[in-house]
């Protein structure tokens, strides 16, 4: 009965305030034995179709960009000048969606905000599937790119506020595996279906999980923290209850909710920004998503097949994308199953450690191995062996793809998932809205910038190593004074000083949150007593 329960509710608020190692500690650790997570997991994996959707566009140039060099038609074929920007111009459109989800996180709500990405998202796909001209081509990969954006500032800020501790770091990583499945479908979809099927149905498939999105969305309940922000008690408690189960004792939950909503108001002033209690995990929140793009993630991936040719890595193109996809959901994976047992910090650590020394061995490698080297071998590897006397394996050429696979592996398993998920968690209930927006924008703009001037380092260097007409020449477009000015090596060694960095934020700046709830966490930032967090 839930009027027994009261004098429990009062006991827990007020010894959740305190977080003192006794009966408190013990009742949660109960509570959350008791929980049934088969709804809970539900409502996540609907979510989380978007963040597949993400993944589904965000690498969707790749099999098609070759497609539409040599198309027939004048008005689809990309040039140097076009293909570039075919696949760049979905990191601006990520951005607005990070902008205008500033608001649409705290006016629509978390679950609404995601399901209106559908919209855009639905559009987009329709405009690459009937596209007859290059501005369609564009806008859909902008509009594609806004539902990202949408997407990347909702799905986590949701999936963290309907989990609970036990579970949140494991789907706090669902969306990077979604994100990374996503890509891999788009990869097998590229390769196997382009061999039978016009490349448009590849953006007809793109529908399928958007879709899906929404129609399992619609059964799925808001945030419970987000009702009870816009005053919908009766709806907040019938949330909760539908994702811990009607037998539980989801009414203290519920409870330490609204105390926590008690003590802060609905909305942000400017004034309020002077608060350590919201600037502080917004900066940290911001500075994590900063510095997880400077690490050099996003040039990487979306130029690793010039990296490869570059460094006269032996491997077949159409494998490239495959491997980087196991080896980056495997190590998701990882980070998923450890990150509620070893802690987000520890993972950090590791993962920028490894982003460091993988980083600093592609720099040495490309500065000591010269490049008159590099060009003979990836030559000698393109000709029929039929043709060549019988010669041992030059194993230094798999010094390059060990570093990058060790590189991809360590971002995956730290930096990528966790910077998310600690967005979701640090942030303030009143500012997580507007917050995870500008966190989107931060991280969006800089892989656009970061990645345009990466090109001016890869650009160029291929050239000696492959003629083939399918790869874009985009020297052209580039000011080739510029590409003189510093080889491959120095963004790597730059992405090295970088990883550097992040271990040291990640030691004076990052909280962690390993088994503690929002309104703890909160608390944190609101007090400035670590007893709440140990």
């Amino acid at each position: 009965d839930r009027g027994d329960r009261q004098p429990l509710v009062r006991s827990a608020s007020s010894s959740y305030r305190t977080f003192p190692e006794g009966a408190a500690s013990r009742l949660d650790e109960e509570y959350l034995r008791s929980l049934h997570n088969k709804r809970l997991f539900l409502a996540v994996f609907a979510a989380v179709l978007g963040n597949f959707s993400f993944g589904f566009a965000l690498v969707y140039p790749s099999p098609v960009i070759p497609v539409l060099e040599v198309h027939p038609s004048p008005a689809l074929r990309l040039d140097q000048h076009t293909a570039p920007w075919f696949g760049s111009v979905f990191m601006l459109g990520a951005a607005a969606g990070g902008l205008s989800t500033m608001l649409l996180n705290d006016y629509l709500g978390r679950k609404l905000s995601i399901m209106f990405s559908a919209l855009p998202s639905a559009l987009g796909y329709a405009l690459l599937a009937g596209a007859q001209g290059l501005w369609m081509l564009l806008l859909g990969r902008v509009l594609t790119g806004y539902a990202g954006g949408v997407t990347s500032a909702s799905i986590p800020v949701y999936i963290s506020e309907i989990s609970h501790p036990g579970v949140r770091g494991m789907l706090g990583a669902c969306p990077q595996i979604m994100a990374v499945l996503g890509s891999l479908v788009l990869y097998a979809l590229g390769k196997y279906l382009r061999l039978v099927l016009d490349w448009r149905w590849l953006a007809v498939a793109g529908e399928v999980p958007v879709f899906a999105m929404i129609l399992l969305l619609c059964f799925m309940p808001n945030s419970p923290r987000f009702l009870l922000s816009q005053g919908k008690e009766e709806e907040a408690l019938g949330s909760l209850c539908w994702l811990r189960g009607e037998d539980t004792d989801y009414d203290r939950e519920y409870e330490q909710i609204k105390d926590s909503m008690r003590k802060q108001s609905h909305r942000v002033s400017c004034a309020e920004l002077k608060d350590p209690f919201l600037y502080k995990p917004i900066l940290i929140a911001g500075g994590m998503r900063f510095l997880q793009q400077l690490s050099g993630v996003t040039c990487i991936l979306v130029y690793l097949q010039p990296i490869f040719k570059k460094t006269s890595v032996i491997l077949k193109p159409e494998y490239d994308a495959a491997l980087v996809g196991l080896v980056r959901l495997s190590a998701v994976a990882i980070a998923a199953v450890s990150m509620d047992k070893a802690g987000r910090k520890i993972l950090l650590f590791v993962s920028a450690a490894v982003m460091l020394i993988s980083n600093l061995t592609m720099g040495l490698y490309i500065y000591f191995v010269p490049t008159s080297h590099n060009s003979s071998v990836a030559n000698m590897s393109l000709v029929s062996s039929a043709n060549l006397p019988a010669e041992p394996t030059n194993y230094i050429t798999l010094i390059p793809l060990l570093a990058t696979m060790f590189f991809i592996m360590g971002y995956a398993m730290g930096w990528g998932p966790i910077t998310w998920l600690l967005m979701s968690e640090i942030l303030p209930l009143k500012a997580r809205g507007v917050a995870s927006g500008l966190c989107v924008v931060v991280s969006w703009l800089t892989a656009f910038t970061l990645t345009q001037f990466f090109l001016l380092a890869v650009v160029g260097t291929v050239q000696g190593v492959s003629s083939s007409p399918s790869q874009p020449q985009l020297t052209a477009a580039f000011c080739p004074t510029l590409q003189k000015a510093f080889g491959l090596e120095v963004p790597f060694l730059f992405f090295a000083v970088i990883s550097a960095g992040n271990i040291l934020f990640t030691g004076c700046f990052v909280p962690e949150t390993k088994g503690r709830s929002l309104e703890q966490i909160e608390a944190f930032f609101r007090t400035g007593r670590r007893s709440f967090l140990r």
